[in-house]
This record gives structure tokens, sequence and C-alpha cells, in this order.
């Protein structure tokens, strides 16, 4: 065997050692505040994500699994969905009567129509941004879609706690999402921050609540009329 094939085999073990070496797992924790703050101490759904400065930085792929929000006891679930841009999201319909799933506010616009229990549609969430998702027969469903270009970003748990594993060192603008926050406050969070080898935490959080997440008009911009219950919009065929 060539002498300088052990050595190139230790440097590229090395080099394997090097890169795994620069990577480090993040934590933040969350605090609602404010008079639209949830009632009990919970504290999940706030978003964060880290997009690199360095658009050419090299990126883990985004975690994979089945994307999918279901129509189910007249709810979304699950309520909060991140996946990836391109990402192809299956909204299936497992109550007995019809929904009409649409977003047309912020994010991927779409209205999917009326379709029956037992099927399903399909939405590419095709560019980065926040899309909140709503029924146009029943008021009290509400869903979001947060689509990202970046593999590195956390949900926070009940308890408020927030981990963003496998994030290499660099530099990277970070952004935070609540939904019951506005959108001037979040814009505040986000700044350029520098990940070291010996960076673990991106402090706490406190996110004032200032917004009704139950209120929103229909697809016509309109509010929603009582349910008809001998409707055909509304039973199973």
């Amino acid at each position: 065997m060539p002498e300088f094939v052990p050595k190139l085999l230790a440097i590229v073990l090395l080099s394997c050692a090097s890169a795994t070496a620069e990577e480090t797992t993040l934590s933040a924790r969350v605090q609602i505040a404010g008079e639209k703050a949830p009632q009990s101490s919970h504290m999940e759904n706030v978003v964060v994500w880290l997009r690199p400065v360095d658009v050419r930085a090299p990126s883990r792929p985004f975690p994979s699994g089945r994307l999918r929000l279901t129509q189910h006891h007249k709810s979304f679930q699950p309520h909060l969905l991140v996946v990836p841009v391109g990402a192809v999201v299956e909204f299936p319909n497992r109550d007995p009567f019809f929904h009409n799933v649409f977003s047309l506010f912020e994010g991927k616009r779409f209205d999917l129509g009326l379709y029956e229990a037992g099927t399903a549609r399909n939405v590419s969430f095709d560019r980065p941004g926040v899309s909140y998702i709503f029924c146009n027969i029943h008021a009290e469903m509400s869903a979001v879609v947060i689509a990202l270009d970046t593999p590195y970003f956390g949900i926070s748990n009940r308890s408020g706690e927030i981990v963003i594993p496998q994030v290499p060192t660099g530099r990277y603008t970070m952004k935070v999402w609540y939904e019951a926050a506005l959108p001037a406050t979040l814009d505040t969070f986000t700044r350029e921050i520098s990940i070291t080898s010996e960076s673990s935490t991106l402090g706490v959080l406190d996110i004032p609540a200032a917004v009704s997440v139950s209120a929103h008009k229909n697809k016509y911009g309109m509010d929603y009329e009582p349910p008809a219950p001998d409707s055909p919009g509304y039973d199973h065929p």
C-alpha cells in the first residue's frame, strides 16, 4: 500500500471530526405576556429559524416525513406545520361532512373548494412565507403552514423550550414567529447572530401577545354566517 494512503485517510477522518465539532445544538426559552396571552401557562408553537448569511454555506437536509394537515373534529391536526420550500402538503378530510380549505391572506394563496369526507387535496408551498389557513364553512377551524428555506429551526413546546440541533458555526439571520404577536413585534426579534462551537443558547424570548387568533373573515372577506345543518354544503351527501 502506498505510504500516502494512510496519511490521506487520516486527513479525511480528521476533516470529518472537525465538521462534526463545528456543529452545535442551540436552545432558547419563550415567555408569553400581554392581555392576549394564553389563559394557561402553555408556551407552544413559537417558531425560531436561522437562515445562513452566506447562501453558499453547506446545509443539512430538511427533516423528512409525510406532510399532512388533517381535518378532523372540525379542526386542523396539527395546528402548526413547518415545511421546506417546495413541499407538497396533503389536506385530507376525515370528517363526515364537507370542508372548504383556503388561504388568501399571506404566504401561499389557494382555495381548495368543497370536498367531501374521505377525499384529499394537495398544495405545493413553493416560496418562503407564513400561510394562515381556514375553512370557509367552519369559522372555528384554523392552521398555519410556515415554508422555510433553511433546515435550522425549532418549535417551542408547552413549557416554552426550543431546541435547534446540528447548527454549523457561522453567521445567521434569526427570525421569530408567534401567531398571537403583531408583525411589528416579531420584526424586533430579527437580527444577525454569530454561532460558534461554544454557542449553546439564544437566550429568553419575551414575546407580547396582542392578537386574537380566532378572529378572521371568510374567503369572501365577510363575516361567517350561522351554519345551515340541512345544507348539502355541510352534510355528507
